[in-house]
């Protein structure tokens, strides 16, 4: 894929300014139609595939031996991107495209991308929760793209995005309909996944800074 393929998969020069200003502005962004239509069906065929081979495993919260699975707080089940198809390899592309544009805005010194496909199934849910922690900001910029296509009004699944200073007054109310990309600071902004009435398709990300120690990368996943 070329520079200009990226570009012309992905954003125009006003989604982009809108996308940084959001995020200096008020630490957040959503964009729908954001992303090809053909793109997101491929990495929906992928995950729908990975689904299949019961690739996909319950997902975690905490770090290292503190790891627990916790139904009661998140419900999705994850497979890390990992290259293997043409659309991970398109998708992870572009976003280290919108990496490099976000540290020539901002000089924001993001170092790595990394993303997993997450998959809902009705009744599931992700309880309010910060992606990072202030003064051990690793994740840096969170990202989730949505791969349903024609989410219904009554589907549930919203992500809901908290202020960064009232952290109970909600800002936004995001559909996961396919396309749909949303951004927002990993250490500043509360947020949570409101129950799902249907199987509910995304790719969570996180824009990360280098701060490894000794070769190793922290944290881990």
């Amino acid at each position: 894929m070329t520079p200009n393929d990226a570009h012309d998969a992905f954003w125009d020069n006003a989604q982009l300014v809108t996308l940084i200003d959001g995020l200096v502005e008020c630490g957040w962004y959503v964009g729908e139609g954001f992303l090809d239509p053909g793109l997101c069906q491929g990495l929906r065929d992928d995950m729908e595939r990975l689904h299949q081979r019961q690739a996909l495993q319950e997902a975690a919260i905490g770090r290292g031996d503190e790891r627990t699975l916790r139904r009661d707080i998140r419900g999705d089940a994850i497979h890390w991107l990992d290259r293997e198809s043409l659309a991970q390899r398109r998708y992870l592309t572009l976003m280290s495209e919108l990496q490099q544009q976000i540290n020539v805005a901002l000089y924001a010194g993001l170092f790595e991308f990394e993303a997993h496909f997450a998959l809902y199934p009705p009744g599931a849910f992700y309880r309010k929760h910060y992606d990072s922690f202030r003064g051990r900001a690793n994740r840096v910029i969170s990202t989730v793209l949505y791969l349903n296509p024609e989410w219904p009004a009554d589907g549930g699944g919203e992500m809901v995005l908290y202020d960064a200073q009232e952290t109970d007054r909600e800002v936004a109310r995001v559909q996961p309909q396919a396309g749909t990309f949303a951004c927002f600071l990993s250490d500043r902004i509360p947020h949570e996944v409101l129950p799902t009435r249907q199987p509910r398709l995304s790719i969570a990300g996180w824009f990360r800074r280098n701060a490894s120690l000794g070769g190793v990368i922290d944290p881990a996943r």
